[in-house]
């Protein structure tokens, strides 16, 4: 495309869509090819969609070993991304998924107003889904105690998808790779405590978050965290407009799923009616 033709193109793009920056926050120790259906529709649409890798939050590919920050340095991370683009729009919106939606809440209680709109994708503030172990009340002690020094998490089938050829893609890509589009095979015990850290500071202060819309998409059968998650957000957001989508035919990673698509139509939907001031003036929970 010629220096012209995009010119030509950015005209078209309504100024208030121009004026809206997005951040995309992927799950933990991944990349952000998680959100990449999302990014390309927000770009396609005219927004600055920004994915934002965070040392020691994203999966490093040149380093032969994942060390994790603690979860403060990941939230100031966000909130210099935050501050940088409001100095050049006016609104900023952050789309999260799995452990990048706790990001996003965290960022959101820190930033104040300074973000406009929130989209939770398979939130976890609880882990309750169908195919989490009876053991995992004992995680604590492999956070929190020198017992899970060595201890990691292994990813394993069906890595948050239900579409069976997608799933057979992650598997052959885990072969050969530490990394999918799901996700990083193997996770650390520090990586994972952090995000336990991240979730209890999440929750204690959900009712600090100021941004006034709020988007929460949910898979019905996710494994990894019940739509139970969704009653939480319900009881603990302040929000003038708080919607919730669950879709019916997904498991964890709904973007890339079966819903993908339909996960990608709400979020755009959702960014134009932040962009052009077209929320609701009442909650709305279904």
């Amino acid at each position: 495309m010629s220096a012209r033709d995009a010119s030509d193109q950015l005209s078209l793009v309504p100024p208030e869509v121009q004026r809206t920056a997005v951040i995309l926050l992927h799950g933990l120790c991944s990349t952000p090819d998680e959100l990449l259906t999302v990014q390309s529709a927000l770009r396609a649409r005219g927004y600055a969609a920004h994915p934002l890798p965070i040392d020691g939050y994203s999966f490093d590919a040149g380093a032969p070993m994942q060390h994790a920050a603690p979860y403060e340095r990941w939230l100031d991370a966000i909130q210099a991304q935050v501050k940088a683009l409001r100095r050049q729009h006016d609104r900023v919106m952050l789309v999260g998924i799995s452990a990048g939606s706790s990001l996003a809440l965290g960022a959101a209680i820190r930033c104040g107003r300074d973000v406009d709109a929130l989209v939770l994708m398979s939130t976890t503030l609880r882990s309750d889904g169908w195919a989490i172990p009876r053991t995992q009340f004992l995680l604590p002690l492999a956070f929190y105690t020198p017992l899970g020094r060595l201890w990691q998490y292994r990813e394993r089938p069906p890595y948050g998808v239900k579409n069976e050829r997608v799933r057979a893609w992650i598997e052959r890509e885990l072969r050969h790779r530490k990394i999918s589009r799901a996700g990083c095979s193997v996770l650390g015990v520090g990586h994972l405590r952090e995000h336990d850290r991240l979730i209890r500071h999440v929750r204690r202060n959900l009712n600090a978050v100021q941004c006034d819309n709020v988007l929460a998409l949910h898979a019905q059968q996710d494994e990894v965290a019940s739509v139970a998650n969704l009653d939480i957000l319900a009881r603990g957001l302040r929000c003038r407009a708080f919607r919730t989508v669950v879709v019916a035919n997904s498991y964890h990673m709904i973007t890339i799923d079966n819903d993908r698509q339909q996960v990608v139509r709400e979020t755009v939907s959702f960014a134009d009616a932040v962009a052009h001031g077209t929320m609701p003036e009442h909650p709305l929970y279904a």
